[in-house]
C-alpha cells in the first residue's frame, strides 16, 4: 500500500513521509480497501504517528466511530461523514478496531487535468470532513461501491482498459466528493467562487513558501500587482495576501515542530530564514507562543 520515502532533509525525528505504492499485481497511482484490510495489513503504530502522505485519502465511515487528525485539527468521524485529506498534510489515525468504511488512496496526477481543476483537488484549504446528505450521499456511495467492485475486478478486462475504467471512475467519486451538498446548495469553503487570481496565488504560495514571503516576488512571478493579489486573497480568503503566505509558513513550522526533534535553527533555514532569532520572532508574533514553548504545549497534551 505505502511505503517509507527518505527526506533528503531528514535528520533524525523528522516528519515520517509516505510514498505510494502500488499493491503487487495493482495498477499504480490507485488503491481502494476497507478500513478492516487497512487494519491487517498496515502497522497500527506507524497510522497512529504523525506522517505526511503523498497522496490523498478519501474516506466514508459507514459502522463505528473514528477519531483522525489532520493539521492540527482532531475530527470524529461518524457514519456517512466523508473525509478527504490532500498530499503534504499531516495526519494521523485514531483506534481503528471499532471502525469500519472504505477507503480510497490514489495520486494527484492519476486523475485526468480536467478532473483535477473541476474538483480542485489540490485545494489543500478545503475542509477535511463533509457530510453529504440524501441524494447527494447516495450518489457518492454509489460511485464509492462501483469503484470498489471494478478495483477487485482484476483480469475481467486487458490491464489497460481496467487502468481507464479505474481512472474514470475515481474521477466520478473525487467530483462527487468536491460537491457532496448536490446542486443548489451552497459551499462554505473559501475556494466557493475563489477568482482564478486567488487560485493561481495560492498555488504559487504552496510551492514557494520556503523560499518567500514577500508579496511583491509572487505578484512578479504570475504578473499581477501586488494590489490585485491582495484584493482577490482577501476577497476568497478574508485575509490579505501578505497574512495569507505568513499563516502557511507558521503552519509548515507548527507541523515541524509538534511532530519532529529538529532544532529552531534546522527549521528556520528550511523555511527560509535568516537564522533562528529571526524565525523566533516571527512564529511568536504570528502564533502569540515561542516555537519552544509550542512545541512543549503541543506534547503535553498529546
Amino acid at each position: 500500500m505505502v511505503k517509507k520515502r527518505q527526506d533528503p532533509l531528514e535528520d533524525g525525528g523528522e516528519i515520517r513521509e509516505v510514498a505510494f505504492s502500488a499493491p503487487a499485481g495493482r495498477p499504480a497511482g490507485v488503491e481502494v480497501l476497507t478500513l478492516a484490510e487497512l487494519r491487517e495489513r498496515a502497522d497500527a503504530c506507524r497510522l497512529s504517528t504523525p506522517h505526511r502522505p503523498g497522496f490523498h485519502h478519501l474516506l466514508v465511515l459507514d459502522r463505528g466511530r473514528l477519531v483522525h487528525c489532520v493539521d492540527f485539527h482532531e475530527h470524529l468521524l461518524t457514519p456517512g461523514d466523508l473525509l478527504w485529506s490532500r498530499p503534504g498534510q499531516v495526519q494521523h489515525f485514531g483506534d481503528l478496531s471499532g471502525a469500519e468504511g472504505r477507503l480510497v488512496l490514489f495520486e494527484s496526477g492519476f486523475v485526468g487535468p480536467a478532473t483535477a481543476a473541476a474538483a480542485r483537488i489540490e485545494d489543500w484549504y478545503g475542509p477535511a470532513v463533509r457530510r453529504p446528505e440524501g441524494a447527494a450521499a447516495r450518489a457518492l456511495d454509489e460511485a464509492l461501491t462501483q469503484l470498489h467492485r471494478e478495483f477487485g475486478a482484476l483480469g475481467g478486462l486487458p490491464l489497460e482498459v481496467h487502468l481507464e475504467v479505474l481512472r474514470h471512475l475515481l474521477a466520478v467519486l473525487v467530483l462527487r466528493a468536491a460537491h457532496p451538498e448536490g446542486t443548489g446548495s451552497r459551499r462554505d469553503d473559501a475556494t466557493c467562487g475563489a477568482s482564478e487570481t486567488y487560485l493561481r496565488f495560492r498555488d504559487a504560495v504552496e510551492r514557494g513558501f520556503p523560499h518567500s514571503r514577500r508579496v511583491a516576488d509572487y505578484a512578479r512571478t504570475l504578473g499581477y500587482a501586488p494590489r490585485t493579489l491582495s484584493r482577490a486573497t482577501e476577497a476568497a480568503a478574508g485575509v490579505g495576501a501578505k497574512e495569507f503566505i505568513d499563516r502557511r509558513v507558521v503552519l509548515e513550522a507548527k507541523r515541524l515542530l509538534a511532530h519532529g526533534d529538529q532544532p529552531a535553527s534546522r527549521i528556520a533555514d528550511r523555511l527560509g530564514f535568516a537564522d533562528a532569532t529571526n524565525f523566533s520572532k516571527f512564529f511568536q508574533r504570528q502564533a502569540g507562543i515561542t516555537p519552544i514553548a509550542f512545541r512543549a504545549a503541543v506534547r503535553g497534551v498529546a
